[in-house]
């Protein structure tokens, strides 16, 4: 992936179908990150607390899966979170002003001394009312499923994204992309952070389990 300034697409694709897909976001955040803006502009905003989670990050992974998210103002860009120890973690921020979700699943999986694997599960959305979010925010490394986007713009600097929630955009001169509308079935993805001004979860159900009990 070329990692040189893009510039705003000239022509936004109207419709955008990507059957299976499967994308390493960690692999695509690094690389939309040029090196200049990594040892300069990164370092410099991490010191001010400029990350895009709006809170230090744990040391886990957790995943997150839905049979449909339909949203309406979508972006993503490459960005740094941070741990609490102060280390930098390259995620993909995908911005969503309006999502409603269908068959929703976050998982946690944490590894103890003497007791073992611990899951911690929750489910909502799957009684014919789907969870509505607000602003939703995901901070993620992986993503998998069918995805459709409408009047797509790839190549976007990434301080220049308007399509998402209010402030959900990167620095000027990164990769960014936006579109309309997003539509993923069987999605699939691990993630470090996630926000929302609003989450309705209906038929909220949370459990703890010993084990390995994961979304997938």
């Amino acid at each position: 992936m070329d990692t040189t300034s893009p510039g705003v697409a000239d022509d936004p694709v109207e419709a955008t179908e990507v059957p299976g897909s499967h994308t390493s976001w960690k692999r695509f955040a690094l690389f939309s990150i040029p090196a200049s803006v990594a040892v300069g502009g990164i370092l410099i905003a991490m010191a001010q607390g400029a990350l895009a989670a709006s809170f230090t990050v744990s040391g886990q992974d957790f995943k997150i899966s839905a049979d449909k998210l339909d949203g309406e103002g979508f972006v993503q860009y490459g960005w740094l979170d941070q741990t609490v120890r102060e280390e930098a973690v390259p995620v993909a921020v995908a911005g969503i002003r309006h999502a409603e979700i269908e068959g929703l699943c976050q998982s946690v999986l944490t590894e103890f001394p003497i007791i073992g694997k611990i899951s911690l599960e929750l489910t909502a959305g799957d009684q014919g009312t789907p969870v509505i979010a607000e602003n939703l925010v995901i901070d993620m490394s992986q993503m998998d499923g069918n995805a459709e986007f409408k009047n797509m713009e790839i190549g976007r600097d990434a301080g220049t994204l308007d399509q998402g929630p209010e402030g959900a955009k990167g620095f000027n001169d990164l990769f960014g992309m936006q579109s309309d509308t997003i539509v993923v079935e069987d999605l699939e993805q691990t993630a470090r952070a996630a926000s929302a001004g609003t989450f309705r979860l209906s038929g909220l159900s949370l459990g703890i389990s010993l084990g390995e009990s994961e979304c997938f």
